[in-house]
């Protein structure tokens, strides 16, 4: 049975930032036949990130050029530990917490691949085929075929023989090397993709799929993706930004994109959007000269939030982002739940105080934090600058219960964009 692949995958990804490199071969492999491949997810946590997207939509475009995707989550690759990337030893997960990583992992990556059709996805657990397999038959049948010093020339292992490696990390690629084995055994699967760290993981199973199989497998790496400033992506000041919206929510997970600048939005719309090259080059178009409308973040945020959380908590994202230019800002405020009205503020500065009911503002202002003496607020008072509630208060300003939001909270202001949730009582 002929195939032809919709599309050209690797030029697809090299256009959209997504090739580091592959294994010469794989081109032709893909425009020949249709090609099972797979991406690995260790369940060292119970929700997936936003990092963990990029290899999702390796698959995801695997699967929209006519290919087959496997997502495999490593129920027992997570009980090893991956050195990639890593400067000291991972802390060894408890099989109870690994399954319950496994079980949401897995209900998250279903909801990007489609598991119909003549090109399904499917779903595997590499656990299904080591629960059975022993410590000597795996050393004597699978690791006789990779060498000592071609496990210690990978860049996982050489970064940490310094300060130590375990032994069970040390093994980590030779049993990520077995998965790929194993696939390509039982499911014809010639391609493993991930981030460029894993390339030593990934050509392990390559090489072992050609000395003990004899047949010819492929990789296929994407960039690591870090901030301008050389941090690591995906996480804010208060963490990774998760897909689970009880970590993040999606409020917090659309401001994520909206704050970008502009040159990393360009990038990473071709990335984490499945819109064509031409759509995108017209929103950038647009986008120049008018950068101060954000219209570039804008369609960046939409797209992934409506992926991720669908239509209508992108919708009461964008609702919550323009609270504060709506024409009743407090009246809006007010009649939200707690939970959004914590979500509009998440990215202010905060503070606590037992009570204020008959307190100056003099007094509240330097106790709660937002000035560091009463001189200084008695100065920012006497410029105007300060705002309760959006209201500007003089140095003669009481506060009293009423000023209380969902009877908690106070919301205050130094200038126009300088806000402080005030949190009262215990």
């Amino acid at each position: 049975m002929s195939f032809t692949p919709k599309f050209d995958l690797i030029e697809e990804l090299q256009w959209r930032g997504l090739h580091h490199q592959h294994i010469p071969g794989v081109e032709e492999a893909l425009s020949k036949e249709q090609i099972t491949g797979y991406v690995g997810f260790d369940p060292t946590a119970d929700s997936l990130h936003i990092g963990n997207l990029v290899p999702i939509i390796l698959l995801v475009h695997l699967q929209r050029a006519g290919h087959r995707p496997i997502a495999l989550v490593g129920g027992a690759t997570g009980m090893v530990g991956d050195p990639s990337g890593k400067k000291a030893e991972r802390t060894l997960l408890d099989l109870d917490t690994l399954n319950h990583n496994l079980a949401c992992q897995k209900k998250q990556l279903e909801q990007f691949l489609d598991f119909t059709g003549e090109n399904a996805a499917e779903m595997a657990n590499n656990y299904d085929w080591f629960k059975n397999l022993n410590f000597l038959e795996f050393i004597r049948d699978i690791g006789k075929h990779i060498t000592v010093n071609y496990m210690l020339a990978k860049d996982s292992v050489k970064n940490r023989i310094d300060d130590g490696i375990s032994f069970t990390e040390f093994s980590y690629q030779l049993v990520q090397g077995y998965d790929f084995y194993y696939l390509n055994e039982h499911k014809n699967c010639k391609l493993q993709m991930g981030g460029s760290d894993q390339w030593g993981n990934i050509v392990t199973g390559t090489e072992l799929i050609r000395r003990k199989g004899g047949k010819e497998a492929y990789a296929i790496t994407a960039p690591l993706l870090t901030k301008p400033d050389g941090s690591k992506f995906g996480k804010s000041e208060g963490g990774n930004i998760w897909l689970d919206p009880a970590k993040t929510t999606p409020y917090q997970f659309y401001q994520f994109w909206i704050k970008t600048g502009d040159e990393e939005a360009e990038k990473l719309i071709k990335i984490f959007t499945l819109l064509d090259q031409p759509t995108i080059d017209q929103i950038v178009a647009d986008h120049k000269g008018n950068e101060h409308l954000r219209g570039l973040q804008k369609r960046l945020a939409q797209e992934v939030t409506t992926w991720v959380h669908g239509e209508e908590e992108l919708k009461k994202a964008e609702y919550l982002s323009g609270i504060l230019f709506s024409d009743d800002v407090m009246g809006n405020l007010r009649q939200l739940e707690q939970g959004d009205f914590l979500d509009v503020f998440s990215g202010a500065k905060q503070g606590n105080i037992q009570s204020i009911e008959g307190m100056n503002v003099v007094d509240v202002l330097a106790e709660c934090g937002l000035v560091s003496s009463k001189g200084e607020a008695k100065r920012a008072l006497k410029e105007n600058s300060i705002s309760v509630n959006r209201e500007k208060v003089t140095e003669e300003y009481t506060f009293t219960t009423a000023d209380l939001i969902k009877n908690r909270f106070v919301l205050l202001q130094r200038g126009k964009k300088n806000y402080f949730l005030l949190s009262v009582g215990s």
